[in-house]
């Protein structure tokens, strides 16, 4: 079977929303579009590296397909981003939307109307880790069908207060066990869970 990762910048307070740019993604008012770069050191990019080599596939929201796709494909081959961006134009994209009719960017296909039945067919192949990048919306749906089988985590040292988070409501209980922990020299900490089964529960009272 194929594993589906999530692969999320996060805040300490779980905001997911636009890490990249000020008006990467403004839904709700949100002011603090950027809050990642200043913090994003080498190890980072260097974790962000090792990934790749895993990724057999990518799962997008529309949001994230468009940034992508607007980005991506033009990258130079002189450019600082040229080997990230030659891995993600050959690979596999699945997108999901309700509203987009076609996606252009090479090797990317639409998932239909049925997002969850979509992904979980995905999950039957034979084959290594799909990724999903971004794509706050869609990591909702995933959630909420129980069609995660990793999250790597990247957890900035800030806290927002507002913005999209990564567990919303409808987030179904699931536990997690911790496979990789580091910290990064700008007190950035990198955690990767993975999926144990069920909730358990216990109680301290005598």
């Amino acid at each position: 079977m194929s594993k589906i990762v999530i692969d999320s910048f996060l805040t300490l307070d779980g905001v997911l929303q636009a890490p990249g740019g000020p008006e990467e993604d403004r839904d709700g008012g949100f002011t603090h579009g950027g809050w990642q770069a200043p913090l994003f050191d080498e190890e980072c990019g260097a974790y962000i590296g090792e990934g790749f080599a895993r990724i057999e596939g990518l799962l997008l929201g529309r949001k994230t397909y468009e940034i992508f796709a607007g980005f991506w494909p033009h990258v130079s081959d002189d450019h600082d981003d040229a080997a990230a961006a030659q891995a993600l134009n050959a690979l596999p994209k699945y997108v999901a939307s309700r509203t987009l009719k076609s996606v252009e960017w090479q090797n990317s296909s639409l998932l239909g109307d049925d997002v969850p039945g979509a992904v979980a067919k995905l999950r039957e192949q034979e084959g290594g880790e799909i990724h999903v990048m971004g794509s706050g919306d869609l990591i909702q749906t995933l959630l909420k069908h129980d069609l995660v089988d990793e999250l790597s985590l990247m957890i900035f040292p800030v806290v927002l207060g507002t913005g999209k988070r990564l567990f919303g409501e409808g987030t179904v209980p699931a536990a997690f066990e911790l496979a990789e922990s580091r910290t990064t020299p700008s007190g950035v900490v990198i955690c990767v869970y993975r999926r144990a089964g069920e909730v358990t529960y216990g109680s301290y009272e005598l």
